[in-house]
């Protein structure tokens, strides 16, 4: 076993997700001996009390198709909303009953990045996770798609499942599909090879990733898995990414799929669900001034260094900041309305406060609510 395999074995929290098309047939509906195959190799895993495991799982809108009628997933939100409240129930149905079998219960957890990006819910999607593992249950996560816009579009729960696995502070996370791992080229392509391991992103320059699977019931792709692999592996996770039938052995420690060493260090920071899984409901421009306060210096933004504001938006919604090229710099967590913006352009704080009030005396993104997207 290699050093990078151990740290696979000697993993005490993994999360662990598993795609659309590992869990239900092309023509949509659960199946039942997939769902229950995963769960054998899960509940092995924590059977001795020293491995705590939390499920993110697709397959709420596959899962409602056929009940619903519907030959294949729907192109219109509504109708994939509705898929999804469908699916959702018996989605955690099967689990729940399939994890009895062990006796092992689950607790449905529903999560969407914007959300999730605030402090007090960031706080508490953690504390409900960490509770329900300290007793001893399975988390199903999944994320909110029957009120989810943007995120439903996202890619089959790849990105949310690296984002989970930062907010419990995941020892590893595991990415399982229909494919047994990354590839050089399609690997149903002659001379193409698995990559085995991935030291970081200069080991993937020139290789050529695909799209979503056949089955059509899944959103995702290798793409946004890598992407998923990526940003967990940035914020101090490991990564296994192979097939669903390969989990017991990638969960062994076996040479198996494709292993994402960490690239940078763990932190406790919901801000790396404000740049990965928030979507900006507007944008302020800065004038260079600021954009140097708030990229180089890690400053707050203060109405004086805002040139221009553009889309509506309230408080506590998240905006890009750009600057004066239209680049988005950073992402932040505002605390004015965009109407009342307008208001405070290029004007200091202790005049606003005179004029306005002592409310008007403070940032308009504090850096606590504040990440940087392009230093």
């Amino acid at each position: 076993m290699t050093v990078a395999r151990q740290y696979v074995t000697e993993a005490r929290r993994i999360v662990v997700k598993v795609g659309s098309s590992s869990l239900t047939t092309a023509a949509g509906g659960l199946d039942a001996d997939r769902v229950d195959a995963l769960v054998d190799v899960l509940a092995k895993v924590r059977s001795g009390g020293e491995k705590e495991v939390v499920l993110v799982s697709s397959g709420a809108i596959a899962a409602g198709l056929a009940p619903l009628g519907l030959a294949r997933r729907p192109k219109d939100l509504a109708r994939q909303q509705a898929a999804a409240s469908v699916g959702q129930g018996l989605l955690v149905a099967r689990y729940t009953a399939s994890f009895a079998r062990y006796g092992v219960r689950v607790g449905q957890v529903l999560l969407t990045g914007d959300d999730t990006s605030r402090r007090a819910h960031y706080r508490n999607a953690y504390r409900t996770l960490d509770q329900l593992l300290a007793m001893g249950a399975v988390p199903i996560v999944n994320e909110n798609d029957t009120v989810a816009t943007d995120e439903i579009r996202f890619g089959d729960n790849d990105r949310l499942a690296a984002l989970v696995a930062h907010l419990v502070r995941a020892d590893l996370l595991v990415l399982l599909s229909d494919v047994d791992g990354l590839y050089d080229g399609d690997p149903s392509r002659p001379g193409t090879s698995r990559i085995a391991e991935v030291h970081g992103p200069e080991d993937l320059a020139g290789v050529e990733i695909g799209s979503a699977g056949k089955a059509g019931v899944g959103t995702g792709g290798m793409v946004t898995k890598v992407e998923a692999a990526r940003i967990a592996a940035a914020a101090g996770v490991p990564v296994v990414l192979t097939s669903a039938s390969r989990a017991a052995d990638a969960l062994a420690g076996r040479d198996t799929g494709t292993y994402f060493r960490r690239t940078g260090r763990r932190s406790a920071d919901r801000l790396l669900w404000l740049a990965h899984a928030s979507t900006p409901q507007g944008s302020l421009t800065l004038d260079d001034g600021a954009v140097r306060a708030v990229v180089q210096g890690k400053k707050s933004l203060l109405p004086a260094g805002i040139a221009a504001v553009d889309g509506e938006f309230s408080a506590g919604d998240p905006v890009e900041l750009r600057d004066g090229e239209g680049r988005a710099v950073a992402r932040g967590l505002v605390n004015f309305d965009s109407k009342e913006i307008p208001l405070l352009l290029g004007r200091s704080t202790r005049d606003l406060a005179k004029e306005l009030g002592p409310a008007y005396e403070r940032e308009v993104v504090h850096r606590d609510d504040l990440v940087v997207l392009h230093p």
